[in-house]
C-alpha cells in the first residue's frame, strides 16, 4: 500500500518527497524491483540503505534505493528481479506504523519509482515491490 507518493522537488534543495513510501512492518522482506548490481549497502545518518544499479538502464544507470533496511546482499553483488535483498529495519519511521522508502535516481535526478512498474500492475490494486522486467500475469 502506498502511504505517501512521489512529490518531485522544484529544485535540488527544495522540499519534496524523493521516493514512494510503501506501508510495511519491521522484518518485512524487501525484494529487488529490477535486476542489477548492489552499489551500496550500509548506513547513512543511522539508517540502513541499499542501492542497486539497474542492469541495462543506460548511462548514468538508474539506481533504486531502499531504506531503512538491513541488507542481505553484499556490495558489488549481482541481484535478480524479485530476489529478497533486505528486511525492513525497526523504526523510528516517518510513517505510522512503518514503511519502506523506495527511491529511483538517474545521476542527480530523482524519478518516480512507480514508473518502473507496468501500468496494468498499478491498476490492479495496491503497489508492491515486484520484479520490474518480465512480470508475468498470474491468476488469470
Amino acid at each position: 500500500m502506498i502511504v505517501r507518493g512521489w512529490e518531485p522537488p522544484a529544485g535540488p534543495y527544495a522540499r519534496g518527497h524523493r521516493g514512494v513510501d510503501l506501508g510495511a512492518r519491521p522484518d518485512t522482506r524487501v525484494l529487488a524491483a529490477a535486476p542489477g548490481q548492489v552499489s551500496f549497502a550500509g548506513r547513512v545518518a543511522g539508517r540502513g540503505v541499499l542501492v542497486i544499479e539497474v542492469a541495462g538502464s543506460g548511462g548514468p544507470p538508474l539506481r533504486t534505493t531502499y531504506e531503512p533496511v538491513r541488507a542481505l546482499v553484499p556490495e558489488r553483488g549481482a541481484v535478480t528481479a524479485g530476489q529478497v535483498v533486505a528486511t525492513l529495519e525497526e523504526g523510528p519511521f516517518h510513517c505510522v506504523p512503518g514503511c519502506l522508502h523506495w527511491g529511483l535516481r538517474r545521476g542527480d535526478t530523482y524519478l518516480d519509482p512507480l514508473s518502473l512498474l507496468p501500468p496494468e500492475l498499478l491498476r490492479r490494486g495496491p503497489s508492491r515491490l515486484l520484479p520490474v522486467f518480465g512480470v508475468p500475469e498470474s491468476g488469470r
